[in-house]
């Protein structure tokens, strides 16, 4: 599973590795190649199902997608967790399949499953040798419409998920550091509440709770499907309809009552105990949505501020004056208005008060002074270089497209955003610093070693 829950603690995993900083030794080249645009064909079923074909007969496998419109975000107070949950329930048997055997049926014919899941969606995937194409078209049909609920594998699966919970967030350090960002920052939108979900509200859920959600979601209008690979476009999309053309129409429409969250209007400091070895801090600011035009360059003033050791943020806390012993940030562009977040640990014999101000520095710097045209280039070669590399397996082009689909809602984008980082300038990153970065949308939060300080 991948997404918001995991995506934190990497970036602090890997900043508390770094030995040092590098720098280039020459100047960025000016020029970036584009890349062969992707070729698709897309259409909708009669049952509300999205279809996505991309033929790429390089080699002789055929890499599947089934992607819904659900997350974290289409949950309930109370009911949290429950989208994270079916990731793994879609494992556990249909009408005509027996539980685990969807993995283990492609593992038998050379080919691999899995799912993952981002902030807005839940994937599942499967590759397999191009002629059993086929085998994983009816084996996400039959789960698609017959998927076993029963109290038992509920009750189990609640076990796991709960396990998971515990290895992954609360038994980690600085595992709950996300969870924390977003309850803080966030009052109505369900971004507040993590995707993983909560212990009490898997607790309180029912099987009927459960099966609800099932018939809410996981059906085919709120589904994309994509295939990247060895196939006939034409005799694959008489596939698609022979096999998921067939799952029943959703009886209702899919509901996208998600409350906005409101403008923030002052600054927010809250400071909070957690049982970790050292100080935390964090200034986090209220920002767009992905694909929005504004999105664009905060990818850039992420990269410029808070990506990797020759960021300005780490060469400054970390190198410079040495007052953290971490320090990175995101700028999480995600399908609602999420956050551009920037965190260090602090280092010994500093105190969080300094370490939060040399963050507000920075910060506060990128508003009254432009970053050079040496950090611009840089990072539009850098999104070069991750565009291309993100794009060389059939997996990879499935899920560009399908995000294009389900996120942005234009599949045009899949190919279109080259263009548009590399036709960012100086004054793009300079304008969202200033139209986002403002005191009054932004929330500054501490976080004490249990027994160090006064929680509020």
């Amino acid at each position: 599973m991948a997404g918001r829950i995991t995506r934190l603690p990497r970036l602090l995993a890997a900043a508390l590795a770094a030995g040092g900083v590098t720098y280039s030794a020459t100047l960025p080249s000016s020029a970036a190649s584009r890349p062969p645009k992707l070729q698709y064909q897309i259409t909708t079923l009669p049952n509300g199902l999205t279809v996505v074909l991309s033929e790429d007969h390089s080699t002789p496998i055929v890499h599947l997608q089934v992607v819904y419109h659900v997350r974290s975000k289409n949950e309930k107070p109370g009911r949290t967790g429950f989208a994270h949950l079916f990731e793994h329930l879609m494992f556990k048997g249909s009408k005509n399949v027996q539980p685990e055997a969807h993995t283990s049926m492609l593992a038998s014919v050379g080919g691999q499953s899995n799912a993952y899941t981002t902030d807005d969606e839940t994937v599942f995937w499967e590759t397999v040798p191009a002629q059993y194409l086929p085998l994983v078209l009816w084996l996400e049909a039959d789960r698609m419409a017959t998927l076993t609920i029963d109290k038992d594998t509920f009750t189990n699966e609640r076990e796991v998920v709960k396990e998971e919970r515990r290895m992954r967030v609360d038994n980690q350090p600085y595992g709950r550091l996300n969870e924390i960002i977003y309850d803080q920052a966030f009052t109505v939108h369900p971004y507040k509440h993590a995707t993983i979900g909560i212990l009490q509200d898997l607790e309180a859920a029912s099987v009927d709770d459960v099966r609800d959600f099932y018939r809410t979601f996981y059906v085919p209008s709120n589904a994309t499907l994509v295939l990247v690979g060895d196939f006939d476009s034409a005799q694959a999309l008489q596939m698609v309809n022979n096999y998921v053309g067939r799952v029943p129409k959703a009886l209702r429409e899919v509901p996208r009552d998600i409350p906005q969250e409101p403008p923030q209007t002052k600054e927010k400091r809250v400071t909070l105990q957690e049982p970790w070895p050292l100080p935390a801090v964090v200034v986090a600011y209220h920002i767009t949505n992905d694909g929005n035009p504004d999105s664009y360059p905060l990818h850039i003033a992420a990269k410029v501020l808070s990506d990797g050791q020759t960021s300005r943020i780490y060469k400054k806390l970390v190198y410079e004056k040495q007052m953290a012993v971490a320090a990175f940030g995101n700028a999480n562009l995600i399908e609602h208005p999420s956050l551009f977040y920037a965190v260090a640990i602090v280092q010994p014999g500093h105190t969080p008060e300094e370490v939060t101000n040399a963050l507000l520095v920075e910060l506060d710097r990128l508003k009254t002074e432009p970053i050079t045209e040496h950090e611009l280039q840089r990072t539009k070669n850098q999104f070069a270089r991750d565009y291309i590399l993100s794009r060389e397996s059939n997996q990879q082009k499935a899920g560009q497209l399908s995000h294009a689909v389900v996120i942005h809602n234009d599949i045009r984008t899949a190919d279109g955003e080259f263009d548009i980082f590399q036709n960012m300038t100086v004054a793009d990153v300079q304008r969202v610093a200033r139209t986002y970065f403002r005191p009054e949308n932004r929330l500054v939060l501490t976080l004490l070693p249990s027994g160090k300080g006064p929680a509020q």
